[in-house]
Formats: structure tokens, sequence, C-alpha cells
């Protein structure tokens, strides 16, 4: 292989771009604080919210800060957390994210792209948001891994074997989609592959192959996120939590409002969330938490528009954030709405 095309182990990007102690402490901190959310050990509502993916760092610092302004505001009903997405599953080609294509030209500067998302990635948890992150390629998983606190494996990726592993040695909870044809009892054998050990090939700290142990991840959990047809209507959510009791699994079930529950429209987004947050208000203890796709401007623009606008999605259509404000504090509402029926439920009993 030629040098030009290696790339940093992870250990030399995590000594070049370090978490600070106190942002190790903080990272863990907010995987303790979702996990509890999931199991409802913490009665706010898990809302994970921000780009589709990040293609300018500056400006995504940017969205971060004022997402950060918001969580802050709504801290005693949400927990919110950054989508900090570097990685692009693809159904056959397509930019393939910051992390293996920081110039966005196909040129491939894996190195770059590490260093540069990696960076992103640091600055954003200096904000004090815990970040999300969909893991796409396993081998640089450890690259990033300890600077999330909440992770997906995605509807492309959620049957496949070497993901499932990945999610069982991952140190956070981990969200597993439904397929993109709906599926979600393949993603209900994902969460329970994901609680298993398993010893499986991967990516040491010095860059070599080597072998992973894991215990298991019990913090695994279902995401909806739709098919051919919608599936966050109050039916759908009873099926896939009567799904995972059958399963022997907690029934965790996370919402979200885009990809096929909106039909990829980002203009249907707020459609779904009222629909939930109607539902979160009257009570219902079904929903752990909802995802939704949000940038500085309403809209996207083509990956090979030039110049490119910092502000704009290049890949799905996302929210404003004149838009997206709204409705946390509508979800931060219904949070408290059901805290408040729960609490006069049990001085009731």
């Amino acid at each position: 292989m030629l040098d030009h095309d290696s790339f940093p182990t992870p250990a030399d990007v995590t000594a070049d771009t370090p978490l600070d102690p106190a942002m190790r402490a903080a990272v863990s901190a907010h995987r303790e604080t979702i996990a509890d959310v999931l199991d409802r050990r913490d009665p706010r509502l898990l809302v994970i919210v921000g780009p589709c993916s990040v293609h300018d760092p500056v400006a995504a610092l940017d969205y971060a800060r004022r997402l950060a302004d918001a969580a802050t505001r709504f801290a005693d009903d949400l927990v919110v957390v950054l989508r900090a997405y570097l990685e692009k599953p693809r159904t056959v080609a397509g930019w393939v994210g910051l992390l293996r294509d920081p110039t966005l030209d196909g040129a491939g500067d894996i190195a770059g792209g590490i260093r540069a998302g990696r960076a992103f990635l640091v600055d954003a948890a200096r904000t004090g948001l815990p970040l999300a992150y969909e893991f796409v390629d396993p081998v640089l998983a450890p690259h990033v891994a300890d600077t999330v606190s909440w992770a997906a494996i995605g509807a492309r990726t959620v049957t496949s074997p070497p993901h499932r592993q990945l999610a069982s040695w991952l140190p956070m909870p981990v969200g597993m989609k439904n397929t993109l044809g709906g599926r979600i009892d393949l993603a209900i054998d994902a969460i329970r592959a994901a609680g298993l050990p398993h010893v499986f090939p991967g990516t040491g700290t010095d860059g070599r192959v080597t072998a992973l142990r894991s215990d298991g991840n019990p913090a695994v959990h279902l995401v909806l996120r739709g098919g051919t047809v919608p599936n966050h209507d109050a039916a759908s959510v009873a099926a896939a939590v009567s799904a995972l009791a059958e399963a022997g699994l907690h029934s965790r079930v996370v919402v979200d409002c885009s990809h096929g529950n909106s039909g990829k429209d980002h203009d249907r987004q707020p459609v779904v969330l009222a629909d939930l947050a109607d539902r979160i208000g009257r009570g219902d203890q079904a929903l752990a938490g909802v995802m939704l796709e949000s940038y500085l401007a309403d809209g996207r623009q083509r990956p090979d528009a030039r110049p490119l606008r910092p502000d704009l999605s290049i890949t799905d259509a996302c929210l404003g954030w004149a838009r997206t404000a709204p409705l946390l504090e509508q979800l931060a509402v219904a949070a408290r709405r059901r805290n408040a029926l729960v609490s006069k439920e049990r001085i009731g009993r």
C-alpha cells in the first residue's frame, strides 16, 4: 500500500485530538443518562436531533451551539442529543460522508476525513451535548467511538453480523433501526444478537486487525424509522412493544420522524412529531425517544452543487433551525404532561 493511502490509527487520532478528562467523564455520564431514559429510570424524553449528515464542520458547530442552548432550556423535560453523523450508508452509490470523503469529490482522502471528523466530534462535545453517531464502517469505529453517547445501526446494516457484533462491543446505548422495507423482526434479532458476548475481528488501537471481545450490550433498543409505509402510529408502536416483549426484551422504542415515517418529505416531520407529542402528553409510556432531521436552513442541495452552501444539507432534506426550536418546546411540554400524569397515578395508588 502506498504511504499516502494509509490512514492514522485510533491511537494516533486520539493522541492528536484527545478528549480531556472532564470531557471523558461527561461522555460517560451522558451514556448513563440515556440508558436511564430508555429504561425509564429517568422520566425525561430522549430527543436525537440534528443534520442528516455533517458536510461543513464549521456550520455544523454553529448548529450545535444553538442546539446546546435549547437543550439547557428544556433540560428538565428532555435529554437532547446532537446527530453528529459522519458516515453515510448507500444502497447503490452516493456521497459516503465526511469521514471517507471530506473533499466531497470522491477522492477518498480517508486520512484527512478521520482527522477532520474526529476534530469536529471533539469540538461538538465541548458544547456539552451528548453526540449521536451512525456506525457504518466497523473498521473506523474505534477512531471515534470514545466521543459518542448514543449510536445507531441503520436500516441497511441492521441485518449485518459484523454490525451486530460491533453493537455488542460499543460502550453506549445503540438503536437498531427496522429495515428499509419496515421489518422489525430483523431489528429485534439484531437487538438479541448485540446483547450477547462475541469475539470478532476488529481494529485495535494500534491499527492492526485484532480479536475484539464483548460482553454484550444491555442498552440496545429498537428505532422505528418507517419502511414502505410509516410505523410511527399508535398501532405500529404497540405491535413493536408486543414483539419486543415476546422476545423477552425491554420495550424501549425510539421513533424517527424522518425517513420512511415522513416519506422522506421534511415538511411532514412536524406532522409526525405532533402525533407523537400528543400521545406522549396523554401518558404514552412506550415512546422513550424521538428522532428529527434538522439543520440551519430548510431543505437540501445537491452534493455536486458549486458553490455548496455550508448551512444546507447535502443528503436528506432537513427542517431549518427556525422550525426546529418550536418543535423541541412542543416535545418538552408533552414530556412534562406525561410526567405529571405518571406522578398523579402514583399518588392515587
